[in-house]
């Protein structure tokens, strides 16, 4: 696992695979009518696992290996300046999120302070400072130690009031400090499914894709490094789901299992997507991705942008949202297919400008 010393290397695997994990978050953000959508777009409504429920949790992964490319060359340069830019990076990152929270009435009597952005902004935060300053080994021990210390805290601490452990939505530890120290609004009334608690484990997320991002900068032969990632990926998995079978998969709570579960998955997606664009050339397919993962934070907030035009102006008596779904709907489709082609639809409108920005060389950084 230590790193090569030779020059850094750029993986088309993964950019493409940001760019596909973005399209997809767009995708199931905006369907054409949220009364008609297929279960496995749409998050569990409390445990198990869709596959809407693995998109955060891939980006998160995504993020940690993006950390280990991009400061594996720069752990001896002058500390102090890379954590300010860090620091910078993040708040840009979590300002943003805030913007698009505001988005489109500006009420802050009404405001809430978590989301996507702000998560990735705090597991960036916190997974690049630990990279900078602990070995691959050390960075494993601190996820499992914060997993293992969750987990207990959940399952053995009762929830105050209750009396009782209890892992139901709004009546958990989580839910509970999050109602004692979360400012503003919360996502579901009296509990967040990006609350204070459960950043924890979503730190891990982050950590496992650093881990990782260290096996793809090693010297080892690149079918090895495909197939660490595998197993390392199917092992995680299989013991995320043999640990819900005692601390449920729950992507509102994030819980240790289903960071083991997501974190494997993305795992053996990369090892897969690796093997195939990387070591065997096959890039037929990829631009797609590599296009939205170029611009991957401004495509999600130009998503948010024109979703105003389209789910909020109204046409005539309806929004330009249900005007495409009817039709889809009056030409014989299924609801939740017409749905899920407006979805798609709205994903192609969206690659549009980031197309542009890319055909330019323009990268918009955080």
């Amino acid at each position: 696992m230590d790193i090569s010393p030779k020059a850094p290397i750029r993986l088309i695997s993964l950019d493409a695979m940001r760019g596909f994990t973005i399209a997809a978050m767009i995708m199931v953000n905006f369907p054409g009518d949220e009364q008609h959508v297929f279960p496995t777009l749409q998050h569990t409504k409390w445990n198990g696992l869709t596959f809407t429920d693995l998109i955060a949790p891939v980006f998160l992964f995504i993020v940690g290996v993006s950390i280990a490319f991009a400061y594996s060359r720069r752990l001896t340069e002058h500390k102090p300046a890379l954590y300010k830019k860090i620091a910078i990076r993040s708040v840009k990152i979590f300002a943003v999120g805030m913007f698009l929270n505001m988005l489109p009435y500006f009420d802050f009597s009404d405001l809430r302070y978590t989301g996507t952005l702000h998560r990735i902004a705090i597991v960036f935060f916190f997974c690049a400072v630990l990279f900078l300053n602990t070995n691959w080994k050390q960075q494993a021990i601190t996820g499992a130690i914060i997993l293992i210390v969750y987990w207990l805290a959940m399952m053995l601490i009762p929830t105050p009031g209750m009396g009782q452990v209890m892992l139901e939505p709004g009546k958990n530890l989580a839910a509970w400090i999050d109602q004692q120290f979360l400012p503003g609004k919360m996502w579901q009334g009296n509990w967040d499914p990006e609350g204070i608690l459960s950043t924890f484990p979503a730190t891990v997320s982050g950590i496992s894709g650093m881990l990782a991002g260290r096996l793809l900068l090693s010297d080892l032969t690149p079918e090895r490094k495909t197939n660490y990632l595998m197993a390392a990926g199917l092992l995680a998995a299989s013991a995320g789901y043999f640990c819900g079978l005692v601390f449920p998969v729950n992507e509102n709570l994030w819980t240790s299992s289903f960071v083991l579960v997501t974190s494997g998955f993305a795992c053996m997606l990369l090892g897969a997507m690796y093997f195939v664009i990387d070591i065997l050339g096959k890039k037929r397919g990829t631009s797609f991705g590599i296009i939205f993962g170029a611009n991957a934070i401004a495509a999600y907030v130009l998503a948010d942008i024109l979703a105003l035009i389209l789910y909020i102006s109204h046409f005539g008596e309806k929004t330009l949202n249900q005007h495409v779904v009817d039709t889809f709907i009056t030409a014989g489709v299924e609801p939740r297919l017409a749905s899920w082609f407006y979805a798609l639809i709205f994903v192609g409108i969206n690659f549009i400008p980031v197309w542009l920005l890319y055909r330019r060389k323009i990268f918009i950084k955080l």
